[in-house]
């Protein structure tokens, strides 16, 4: 529920799964409760033998909720006839009644040539593929836990070259992806100094471990790279954690990430707090100034989520506020640092920052919709959650 439980850490983890367990199964619950249908994600394989007892991210929630399953292989991989019937074979027969269906994503090629591994998968199981989903690149949903797709997006004369670092501990990355969607923009991901080479842009994002982070960042020699391009007048950008690297000092009285040195970009301190903040916020630009002008009075919705507090120990303009009034960002120059995430999912801030919105992300959620309604029989899905299937 967004907040640290330091007890869990000295539990060993296959004991953890009995303590988070009733927290997911209230949840699971007060969500059928208030919906007609819910869609659930599991994470990675259900029939991970080793784990299978402490796991509560598949099947378990599958049998509490009497889940309608489709089981999913990346045929792209290799190997998708294999990994569909061990998977199913190595659940217990109460789990294995639950699958109602197979999926192979990700498919290039002729599909005339998968007969008859279809038919002989459903002959030993007794489980049809009701789909099969070509490989699609451009589907624009944002990654989910780290950078997978490293390649550099845009060509041509770009409007700008925005490059990110790809912190080990990364977080709250989905927040770019507008940027990666947007076809005037040249966005890459770095993780040496070479890689700052050309950018227009230098974005610090979150981090789930700010001090450790930082350190990386040292050990591969990004420091003076970055000190390099503001001092030029680069625009270097700070999220969270990101804002945070980019101030004096990281100060940690209680434990909670760690003491580091900053960049010194900002004249601004943190001090991490036991408690995290967590809201939702509205935000509004004050009068930045200079490569930031074009934010001046622009509003967006974001959300705050962080142990750090962050106070002004030098001069710098205060950047931002949210819609209690406090300061949560600051600008020297053309550096600027902000706690709120959301920025780029924002069309009056991609309007104002590089003159066209991108699409919103119910549109990309709509039009993989449509990609999927195109691949199944017509009314399948409705039918498996029917239970008429």
């Amino acid at each position: 529920l967004g907040q640290v439980r330091e007890d869990l850490a000295r539990v060993p983890w296959r004991e953890r799964s009995a303590r988070l367990w009733p927290f997911a199964h209230e949840a699971l619950h007060a969500l059928l409760r208030d919906n007609e249908l819910v869609v659930i994600e599991g994470a990675g394989s259900p029939a991970e033998i080793n784990l299978h007892a402490a796991d509560f991210v598949n099947m378990r929630t599958a049998r509490e909720a009497n889940a309608a399953c489709l089981l999913v292989a990346d045929i792209d991989r290799g190997g998708a006839f294999a990994h569909l019937f061990g998977t199913h074979q190595l659940l217990p027969a109460d789990e294995r009644a639950l699958v109602r269906a197979f999926v192979l994503n990700k498919f290039r090629g002729d599909a005339a040539l998968l007969p008859p591994g279809p038919e002989e998968l459903r002959r030993l199981t007794g489980v049809p593929t009701r789909a099969v989903l070509p490989l699609w690149r451009g589907h624009g949903l944002p990654e989910e836990d780290g950078v997978y797709d490293r390649a550099t997006t845009g060509d041509g004369a770009p409007i700008a070259c925005v490059v990110i670092l790809a912190f080990p501990r990364i977080s709250n990355l989905d927040e770019y992806q507008p940027l990666r969607d947007s076809a005037g923009l040249r966005v890459r991901w770095a993780t040496t100094a070479a890689d700052l080479e050309g950018a227009d842009w230098i974005i610090l994002p979150g981090s789930k471990h700010v001090s450790g982070d930082r350190a990386w960042m040292r050990a591969q020699g990004l420091d003076d790279a970055i000190l390099r391009h503001a001092a030029r007048g680069g625009r270097v950008l700070g999220v969270c954690g990101g804002l945070q690297m980019l101030g004096s000092a990281l100060v940690d009285p209680h434990g909670v990430d760690g003491d580091a040195r900053g960049l010194a970009l900002l004249p601004v301190e943190t001090r991490f707090e036991r408690h995290k903040l967590l809201r939702e916020t509205r935000c509004r630009f004050d009068a930045v100034t200079g490569v930031w002008r074009a934010l001046a009075d622009v509003a967006f919705d974001g959300y705050e989520i962080h142990h750090g507090r962050t106070v002004l120990v030098g001069d710098a303009d205060i950047a931002i506020r949210n819609d209690a009034g406090d300061a949560i960002g600051w600008q020297r120059g053309s550096v600027l640092g902000l706690y709120a995430h959301g920025l780029f999912e924002s069309p009056d801030v991609m309007r104002a920052l590089f003159g066209a919105a991108t699409r919103p992300l119910d549109d990309v959620f709509d039009g993989l919709a449509d990609f999927v309604d195109r691949h199944f029989d017509p009314g399948a899905l409705m039918d498996l959650a029917r239970g008429t299937a």
